[in-house]
């Protein structure tokens, strides 16, 4: 799983067309519908902390996870340089992910999940989410659809040229294993208009929504619904990205 080494430098240049705070708004009206408006909120993959961030100015206490030192420095930087100095970033693997006591809800954004490419260690993703969730407490996270690997990033290649920095990102998609390979090169502009040149591989995997269903029953978690991203609507054959919602279902209140 190690990825977004080289890339972090450049992650949020690259990323700025993703609306980040429309995202967050629809997280936060999921939550409301099961009636989660406060607490502690754990973020699985939180990256460079946008969306920890903005959990965080809409009341929510942010705990953030991820297993990239230059990712989760840059979500510190940006914590440190302002008033939002109560979120907790922690440098772990989502596999085997440790907190001090349960939290409200789990959240995992931007197709965290996806990077997760072997069933058993979905599992115990799951198995520890469902151990850390408050009693019926909610899990939500979204993912990128086999339809989206196969028709659409499948094959192709993605570009873009910047002043100060150029990225080239490959995508080879093997069917017989629901993987896409990600080959990122990535020019970084130095001093005296030279660039230095990074190389990254990613994977990532889809999986079917009744794998997903398996999964989680199998974890302890009780499979709640999915939509088509950002809708209220079922997911359709041509959905690019879904949002799956689950809840913790075994523990009692004292």
């Amino acid at each position: 799983m190690d990825a977004y080494t080289s890339f972090a430098s450049v992650y949020d240049a690259f990323m700025d067309n993703i609306p980040y705070e429309s995202w967050s708004q629809y997280v936060i009206e999921l939550l409301k519908d099961y009636k989660i408006e406060e607490g502690i909120l754990l973020e699985l993959g939180c990256g460079t902390g946008n969306m920890t961030s903005l959990l965080d100015q809409a009341g929510f206490d942010m705990i953030g996870i991820d297993n990239s030192q230059e990712m989760l420095q840059i979500a510190l930087d940006k914590r440190d340089g302002s008033n939002q100095k109560d979120i907790l970033y922690l440098l772990q693997d989502m596999r085997e992910f440790e907190l001090y006591g349960t939290v409200s809800a789990v959240i995992s954004i931007c197709d965290s999940i996806n990077y997760i490419t072997e069933e058993e260690d979905l599992l115990q993703v799951f198995k520890l989410v469902n151990n850390y969730l408050d009693p019926g407490g909610l899990f939500i996270f979204d993912l990128n659809t086999i339809y989206k690997y196969k028709e659409i990033l499948g094959d192709s290649t993605i570009a873009e040229n910047r002043d100060e920095s150029s990225f080239i990102w490959n995508n080879y998609y093997y069917e017989e294993d629901d993987i896409n390979e990600y080959e990122l090169s990535i020019f970084v502009r130095e001093k005296d208009n030279l660039y230095r040149k990074f190389e990254e591989t990613h994977y990532q995997r889809g999986y079917d929504l009744e794998q997903i269903k398996n999964l989680l029953q199998e974890a302890g978690l009780s499979y709640v619904t999915a939509y088509d991203a950002f809708t209220k609507h079922p997911p359709k054959e041509e959905s690019q990205r879904i949002y799956v919602i689950a809840r913790e279902c075994k523990k009692k209140e004292k």
